[in-house]
């Protein structure tokens, strides 16, 4: 075989090749024709996430950004406040911030994340005060105009009466009570706590009962009683046994309110007057009015036996005895029976006090009138 027929074949073996080949390229010409395609899809799905992605860290950095906080202090005229201190107290913090305001009285806090804040005030001399924001992201803050006060003086005075001054108070209060709004009842005590009595007031009540209008016509009516009765005789009858009978029934009544109720008080420090019970079973409360002719309350408070109305009824009886016609004193059976009379008589007043008189006194004082 020549050289030309060989290249030839060689030619026409290529050519046969090429168009073997052609079939198998076209098949696979939409493979490889549309991946250019889908990749670009997908790059600008990508892009478009990264863009999303990136929006959402830009928006989440902006929401915490931080801002600034910033005011002005003044006192109540006005003026600057400078050196006031501070302080800027976050939630969820534990530690506060603080600063001082400059000579201007301005104050700024820088770099402050957002959120819910409060500031407290306060200057020495000068009452604090708070106020209170919320920093929103980025933001420069400005409170309202902050004013400090002098804080207000609150000043307490206790005025406490002495022991004297307080008994004195309550006797005046004792001397307005009358039985019906017209008998004298000064020698009760309607007070659940009572002052001890002085011996100058112990001798000025003795002396306002004693010659108190209505005891003094009181002992007018017993001498009428007596006289129309014929007692003590020998009296007679007419202006002059009147007289007679009324000096005898007020020697009694004198001697027993002024020896009973201020001289042996004092000289013993005993309290003349009764203290209404007014709480406790009807067989306790009566039984306590009848021992008052016998117990008394000492001026120190203790409960001790009340000699001196036991030797106020003996004096008083006594004294009487020393008016009274010859025949009609018995010797010391009088004394002593007109002594146990009157003893009597003041344990029947202490039941009247317990049950009656409290009742039927108008002007007893008030701050009493709670009890039963």
């Amino acid at each position: 075989m020549s050289l030309g027929s060989a290249k030839e074949s060689l030619i026409l073996g290529l050519g046969k090749l090429v168009w073997l080949s052609l079939p198998v390229l076209l098949c696979s010409f939409p493979a490889w024709a549309q991946q250019p395609a889908m990749d670009q899809t997908t790059r600008s799905a990508l892009a478009d996430l990264e863009g999303t992605q990136a929006s959402a860290g830009g928006q989440q950095h902006a929401e915490h950004h931080s801002g600034s906080i910033k005011g002005k202090v003044v006192d109540q005229s006005g003026a600057d406040i400078a050196g006031a201190v501070v302080k800027l107290t976050r939630e969820g913090q534990s530690s506060d911030l603080e600063v001082t305001s400059d000579e201007d009285g301005v104050f700024a806090f820088s770099n402050v994340a957002p959120g819910p804040f409060q500031l407290t005030i306060s200057s020495p001399g000068l009452a604090s005060q708070e106020s209170s924001g919320t920093l929103r992201s980025g933001e420069a803050y400005v409170t309202p105009l902050i004013m400090l006060v002098i804080p207000t003086q609150v000043t307490e005075v206790h005025v406490a009466l002495t022991p004297a001054e307080l008994a004195d108070v309550q006797i005046k209060e004792q001397e307005k009570q009358r039985v019906f709004g017209v008998i004298p009842n000064f020698y009760v005590s309607y007070e659940p706590i009572s002052a001890p009595l002085t011996a100058k007031q112990k001798f000025e009540l003795a002396w306002k009962s004693a010659s108190d209008p209505i005891t003094l016509v009181g002992v007018g009516v017993l001498a009428g009683i007596g006289q129309a009765g014929d007692r003590w005789s020998a009296y007679g009858q007419g202006a002059q046994g009147y007289a007679k009978r009324y000096g005898a029934s007020y020697a009694n009544v004198f001697a027993a309110t002024f020896i009973g109720g201020a001289v042996m008080p004092s000289v013993l420090k005993q309290d003349p007057r009764y203290f209404y019970k007014g709480s406790g079973s009807k067989r306790s409360r009566i039984l306590y009015a009848v021992a008052s002719s016998v117990i008394c309350k000492g001026d120190n408070g203790r409960w001790q036996p009340n000699y001196s109305n036991v030797i106020g009824s003996f004096a008083g009886a006594g004294m009487q005895a020393l008016y009274l016609p010859a025949n009609d004193r018995r010797g010391s059976g009088f004394v002593v029976s007109s002594a146990l009379i009157r003893l009597g008589e003041t344990s029947l007043v202490g039941v009247l006090q317990e049950f009656v008189f409290s009742k039927v006194t108008p002007n007893r004082p008030r701050r009493a009138a709670s009890q039963p």
